[in-house]
């Protein structure tokens, strides 16, 4: 018996796609994770990470300045190439921690998907509607890879980073309409360039928005050099030295074409509802739930249990005392705290509140316990469960199977919009006609014969 080619079947899948093959509604679902991902992107303006990449991509753009590219850095409303401004826009969605999930494969999806395809769009004249099957398309590889990849993988590696490579490569090869043995090739490039380490949580170090720049950018990369002959490997997944064999001990290959063309992962995907990582929004949730219920304040708590997923303890266990706003996105403690407070863990919030006393010996007061039940629904399902431990001796319980966000608790199209409008608002990254303007536009792309500029 043959073995099955699976890198190729990805890639073929990817290469083929057409606007027939995607559902209505899919279509529609990813018309709505393009709005929250332009959202995030504007909310990345005046962070210092993101504007050193910046700067960096139009200093690098500058040897040409007559004719910079038609490429759009969305934060400087500045033109470059295709390559640079994929790895400036890439950087600027992660940084709010406000752009989408998918749960199975623990991966953000949008933040390398849309940079790179809508930097070639806009650079090929590609329309509105081979933009969106372009996305599909990166979705579908990049949340598979993901999926392939395994727990063993995110314990030490940033899936977004390292899936998001193949995800940008698959929407740009499919813009430029690559063939099935181009794009492998492009997924050969791509996968082996796949990198991002989590080891940055513990110095509250800026890498997080490296791995999003890079997987966006080497993923717009690896399809053009494609598009011109050059080779990849062919096994680039499966391979004995490939992805799996380097980066996992728990791959499965089968998830690599799961049901492909018929399961669209990217209607599994998730938004995000609070500003932080996706592994305490479960929690908060809970939290809020009893808070509500309860009539409680936070001087009624004298503690709480978070009973979570081992993949949670991995990635916000090293965040103990949180140093900046982004780390202390990554702490169950604070989250919980600025959620008790104040009902919601936003930008505001982080941003003028996250080192308040109040907050902090709140935080203190948090705890997570793995719960063999999370951890065996984790990572299809991420159920929020909490103990509250109230002063007079109460304890109380709190459970959410669908945090707000997840597919069956989602946010419709005007909750959609506003999160923009308010991502936009707390950045100054737009102005409310200019994200207004740009929305409408974006609701509306299907029917652009071009992809132009987002904000003129």
């Amino acid at each position: 018996m043959t073995t099955p080619h699976l890198s190729k079947a990805l890639a073929t899948f990817a290469s083929e796609l057409q606007i027939g093959d995607i559902p209505e509604e899919v279509i529609a679902r990813t018309e709505d994770l393009l709005v929250d991902w332009f959202g995030s992107a504007i909310a990345g303006k005046g962070s210092r990470p993101v504007e050193t990449i910046t700067q960096f991509a139009q200093t690098m753009g500058g040897f040409n300045a007559a004719n910079p590219g038609s490429a759009e850095i969305l934060i400087s409303r500045k033109s470059s190439s295709p390559f640079l401004a994929a790895l400036a826009n890439a950087a600027a969605s992660h940084v709010a921690e406000q752009d989408d999930v998918h749960n199975g494969s623990v991966f953000h999806p949008a933040t390398v998907v849309f940079p790179a395809a809508l930097a070639t769009a806009q650079t090929i004249g590609a329309s509105g509607e081979d933009l969106l099957v372009a996305a599909v398309a990166g979705y579908e590889v990049g949340i598979r890879v993901g999926e392939f990849l395994g727990r063993s993988h995110y314990k030490t590696f940033h899936t977004t980073g390292t899936a998001g490579t193949l995800a940008a490569a698959a929407a740009v090869g499919r813009l430029l309409k690559l063939n099935p043995n181009q794009m492998l090739h492009a997924f050969g490039s791509a996968g082996t360039q796949s990198a991002g380490l989590w080891e940055f949580l513990r110095d509250a170090a800026d890498s997080k928005q490296l791995h999003t720049a890079h997987a966006a950018s080497t993923g717009l990369m690896s399809a053009y050099l494609a598009q011109s002959g050059f080779t990849g490997a062919e096994h680039i997944l499966e391979g004995k030295q490939g992805l799996a064999a380097g980066m996992s001990s728990d791959a499965d290959p089968s998830k690599l074409i799961d049901r492909l063309g018929s399961r669209w992962t990217i209607a599994e995907t998730s938004f995000k509802y609070h500003a932080s990582c996706r592994h305490t929004h479960p929690a908060a949730d809970a939290l809020l739930q009893v808070m509500l219920k309860h009539h409680l304040k936070p001087s009624d708590i004298a503690k709480v249990e978070t009973l979570v997923h081992q993949g949670a303890i991995d990635v916000l266990g090293p965040v103990t005392d949180p140093a900046t706003v982004h780390q202390s996105k990554f702490s169950m403690g604070t989250v919980l705290a600025l959620v008790a407070h104040y009902q919601f863990a936003g930008l505001q919030e982080f941003d003028q509140h996250f080192h308040d006393q109040a907050i902090c010996a709140f935080r203190d007061r948090v705890t997570m316990i793995l719960d063999p039940e999370v951890d065996g629904a984790y990572p299809q399902r991420w159920i929020g469960k909490v103990k509250v431990y109230l002063n007079h001796g109460e304890v109380l319980e709190g459970r959410v199977d669908e945090p707000k966000g997840d597919p069956g608790n989602t946010l419709s199209r005007a909750e959609i919009t506003d999160k923009a409008m308010r991502l936009a608002a707390f950045s100054g990254g737009a102005t409310p006609s200019e994200m207004s303007s740009a929305i409408e536009r974006l609701w509306n792309i299907r029917k652009q014969p071009k992809v132009g500029l987002l904000i003129s």
